[in-house]
């Protein structure tokens, strides 16, 4: 059962943001942070005693797929066994993709998205539309609207040929429609022409293992895409966010950008970090479980990417968690890599990880480890300073996290209903035990005690605009 909103004394944790570490009290009134300090004198209804823990702001993750249909089936996790998932990793809100489908308006787009998470969210979430099709005016006057509804991001995709890619007119005017309007413009960033014209060729060899999915999208067109992307949103003066970058061909013009003050950012995944071209090319269909798009790149770009995050090139850590059974689902590709769903999981896992071997192994700081994970992308999409950070007035999104818990990644243990894990066997040593959202607690002693209802939508800020404390929040 749920643990309802109370006063909550969290006393003698180590508070953790982007900018701050420092011993201290928090006081939980209502959904908000109302009191911070060494020695609080104050009667609450409960105690948490988080001495020798990190206190640390609810994950946010900018980049997942629940209950998206693909490739003629559907993610495995739901809003609620997707949000169970996330809340045991320490993630308190999300922001998913509503995709149009073709000939949809935004509107019914939404509505069928609303319709999902009906019910069933344990934690926060709000909406990026997924822009497919834009045949006329009235629907790019429609697209301009949707920041007035708390949906403030737009997400094109370069890649996927005739099922979500657009074309670069598309691409352009949606840019143009975003440097108007107040929202941000997210790229999925592969040549999909070139990739439709590999995979074909692969296909009439007869090469069909998954290890081709990985062959057909070499890095060169995440390359591509990405500097095209970058250069038609500067002409556009359109903001503009690169999702789950993988290899240092599209790092670089992202490092470039910034450097000269344009207003692009990138995220990478947490994948990508640890996994590699050669898990595709396990024996059996094993390779499947990692067929994602950008695909896992050569080792060597592991370091480029902690070098990455660590220097600000890329500004956030996302999930992508696409989950997909491998058995009845991945399987439908078993005779043709190009039907294997794409997709993985990873709600769960990605604080355990990225502590673990980012920061108890030198890679990033603690500081840095909360900006990625949470502040940079509550400012980016409209969450700041409402979420992302602890401070008085924000909401009670809050994180007791155990440096020293030790757990074995495992499908067997996580919440997610994916029948494999990305990280399986892996042993991390730091882990959530309890995680509040707007006061409640939705994780004790490591385990789910949240029931669906707890989480609502956000009506997110315009790019760059601040997030009241007294800012809509709809049930």
């Amino acid at each position: 059962m749920s643990l309802l909103s109370q006063s909550l004394l969290i006393r003698g944790g180590r508070i953790v943001t982007a900018a701050d570490d420092y011993l201290a009290d928090v006081f939980v009134e209502g959904e908000r942070i109302s009191l911070i300090g060494a020695d609080l004198d104050v009667s609450a209804e409960r105690t948490i005693d988080a001495s020798g823990r990190y206190l640390l702001p609810g994950c946010i993750d900018p980049h997942t797929h629940l209950d998206m249909p693909f490739g003629g089936t559907v993610t495995i996790d739901d809003f609620e066994s997707g949000q169970g998932s996330a809340a045991c990793g320490g993630t308190t809100c999300h922001v998913d993709f509503c995709i149009q489908g073709k000939g949809q308006t935004f509107a019914e787009a939404l509505g069928a998205w609303h319709a999902k998470a009906n019910g069933k969210a344990i934690i926060d979430y709000g909406f990026h539309i997924a822009v497919t099709d834009v045949a006329d005016e009235e629907r790019l006057e429609e697209l301009a609207t949707l920041p007035e509804q708390g949906i403030t991001s737009y997400k094109l995709f370069m890649a996927y040929k005739n099922v979500l890619q657009v074309d670069d007119e598309t691409l352009f005017r949606a840019m143009e429609v975003a440097a108007a309007s107040g929202a941000l413009v997210m790229v999925h960033a592969e040549n999909g022409d070139a990739i439709d014209v590999l995979v074909r060729e692969a296909l009439a060899r007869g090469d069909i293992a998954p290890i081709h999915h990985a062959l057909t999208r070499p890095p060169e067109l995440e390359g591509e895409a990405t500097n095209r992307a970058i250069q038609l949103a500067r002409i556009a003066g359109s903001p503009l966010y690169v999702v789950h970058v993988t290899c240092r061909e599209a790092v670089e013009p992202i490092r470039r950008a910034r450097e000269r003050g344009w207003n692009v950012w990138g995220e990478t995944c947490t994948q990508y970090f640890f996994r590699s071209i050669d898990d595709l090319a396990q024996p059996g269909f094993e390779g499947a479980k990692y067929v994602y798009s950008p695909p896992a790149r050569d080792s060597s770009n592991h370091d480029v990417l902690w070098d990455a995050v660590r220097t600000d090139a890329l500004s956030a850590i996302s999930t992508d968690h696409c989950a997909f059974l491998w058995d009845g689902q991945k399987t439908l590709g078993q005779d043709d890599f190009t039907k294997i769903p794409n997709g993985g999981p990873g709600l769960e896992d990605r604080l355990k990880m990225i502590h673990h071997f980012g920061v108890r192994e030198g890679r990033i700081s603690l500081n840095r480890m909360v900006d990625l994970l949470a502040t940079q992308p509550a400012k980016l999409f409209g969450l700041y300073p409402r979420k992302g950070t602890i401070a008085v007035g924000a909401d009670a999104d809050l994180v007791v996290f155990d440096p020293q818990r030790t757990q074995t990644l495992s499908a067997a243990t996580h919440h997610s209903k994916c029948d494999y894990n990305l990280y399986e066997g892996t042993e991390v040593v730091g882990a959530p035990e309890h995680v509040l959202l707007r006061g409640t607690v939705l994780v004790e002693d490591g385990e789910l005690v949240a029931a669906p209802g707890t989480g609502r939508f956000v009506r997110r800020a315009r790019f760059g605009e601040p997030l009241e404390t007294g800012a809509a929040v709809s049930s």
